[in-house]
């Protein structure tokens, strides 16, 4: 066959040297934009003045992480049918349906095992895979890593086995006394894409399993107490709580050590600045006693988009939100941060000793947005943002240095700053991180704020996922302690 004096064969020849063409173009392309963002974030990492080295004081608690390849541990079985939240997890069908509930949104999620037997058993079968392996987990002893890889001096509320001590890095110093066992922590990740029965993952993330009997009870804080005042951190962080969601306390048990945690908050010097890292909380009595006893007395909170739709949602409506959008638009979380501002500092006025919420940090896979009240004692927030973003990259795939052949941007070429009446503000890819200032009317007050949007170049071959927000929210906060 011939098309006006060219074969059939040679037409199809010159199609795809020309799809070849316009493809490797196309590439060329995205590789050279994604270089651009990389080269613009880098650059505003550096360029901050920060304290030399930092002293943050971090609590509470350790454990030893087990990952396993979730589809290597679970099976899925047409038994499940209705996937279904459980506030806490005691039969194996239970595990099945509840992981079904959150790999169906990418939503990561971390629920308490009170069955002993079938938790040991399943951590054995995780272990037996060569794929296996273990680290150092838990949010303060993960965040604390971080700050020491930033340069911090570091001190941990934690109490674990000798065993586990020593493989706690020497310039970090560990205060809380010795336990028998430590906590472990089973953590099943998941890539994007994956599928699980009929079910496919929209990004990649961790189902986390424990069956915990120190961490809960936050028994390292005495001990902490005692040696905070000689330390005199510039920064103490709270983080850990979630592991008191849905566990079996005795009666006012619960209470009396979150009251403690507040004590302890309120007793640090106007001089020492406190973060709150938030996890995932479904116990909505837990959440609400938060919001009295731990929130007003924070100067700074941390978190991802399930969390912020969380707490935005308990205390504007009144209720929890067990998953969200993993891929929230950049206008939606912005308001979000927004309402939650006006909400807690209207809230810290019912409260004696508390503090002025001056920073909002959120964490998301496609980007990173900091809130941040202008002429406080917060600096450097567009280095913070571009750091965090940065960070997210080096955690996810494994390495120091980010790679752009594994990596994409997913967030939009442009986004706009409100869902209500907001401007539209396009990326630059050579000035990626967008900042601009807002006033938020806060009852009486006008406050002046500074908000920064800096894009994620999302890691595309995911070597661990479990710890992304921990990393992420301890490295925006080292520029900023000044």
């Amino acid at each position: 066959m011939e098309y006006k004096g060219l074969k059939f064969g040679t037409l199809v020849s010159i199609l795809v040297i020309v799809l070849a063409i316009y493809y490797r173009k196309s590439e060329n392309t995205l590789q050279k934009r994604l270089i651009a963002v990389l080269e613009g974030l880098e650059r505003v990492e550096t360029k901050h003045e920060g304290l030399p080295r930092p002293k943050v004081a971090i609590g509470y608690g350790i454990c030893t992480d087990v990952y396993i390849d979730a589809k290597y541990l679970l099976k899925y079985s047409n038994d499940i049918r209705i996937p279904e939240h459980f506030d806490e997890i005691t039969t194996e069908k239970e595990l099945l349906k509840s992981f079904a509930y959150y790999f169906r949104h990418g939503a990561a999620a971390e629920r308490f095992m009170s069955n002993s037997s079938l938790f040991e058993k399943l951590v054995s079968h995780a272990r037996s895979f060569p794929s296996s392996y273990s680290t150092i987990g838990g949010n303060a002893p993960v965040m604390a890593l971080r700050f020491v890889k930033e340069g911090c001096d570091v001190l941990l509320a934690a109490k674990m086995t000798k065993a586990l001590q020593q493989m706690i890095p020497s310039n970090i110093r560990v205060v809380g006394g010795d336990v028998n066992r430590d906590d472990v922590h089973l953590v099943l990740e998941y890539k994007r894409g994956e599928s699980w029965g009929p079910y496919t993952s929209s990004r990649a993330n961790r189902y986390i399993v424990h069956n915990d009997i120190n961490n809960p009870t936050i028994s390292s804080l005495e001990e902490f107490d005692k040696l905070l005042p000689e330390f005199a951190p510039d920064l103490f962080v709270v983080s850990g709580l979630q592991m008191m969601d849905n566990y079996p306390f005795p009666e006012g048990v619960r209470l009396s050590r979150l009251l403690k945690v507040k004590q302890q908050m309120i007793a640090q010097p106007k001089s020492t600045k406190i973060h709150f890292e938030m996890a995932s909380f479904t116990e909505e009595s837990l959440l609400l006693e938060l919001t009295e006893l731990v929130i007003p007395f924070a100067d700074s909170l941390g978190m991802n988009e399930q969390e912020v739709t969380n707490l935005h949602n308990l205390m504007l409506y009144g209720n929890i939100s067990l998953v969200a959008d993993s891929n929230p638009r950049v206008a939606t979380v912005l308001d979000q941060m927004r309402t939650l501002f006006k909400l807690v500092r209207r809230n810290e006025k019912s409260f004696m000793n508390a503090r002025q919420l001056t920073r909002i940090h959120v964490h998301t896979l496609a980007y990173q947005a900091i809130l941040n009240v202008k002429n406080s004692r917060w600096k450097n927030t567009m280095a913070a943002a571009a750091k965090a973003s940065l960070t997210a990259n080096r955690h996810v795939c494994g390495s120091n240095n980010v790679d752009v052949q594994k990596a994409m941007l997913i967030m939009d070429d442009s986004f706009s700053t409100s869902t209500e009446a907001g401007i539209r503000i396009p990326l630059d890819i050579e000035k990626p991180v967008s900042c601009w200032d807002e006033v938020l009317k806060v009852e009486n007050d006008q406050i002046s704020v500074q908000v920064c949007v800096a894009p994620v170049l999302v890691c595309t071959q995911a070597s661990q996922t479990a710890g992304g927000g921990d990393n992420i929210s301890s490295a925006g906060l080292v520029p900023q302690i000044s």
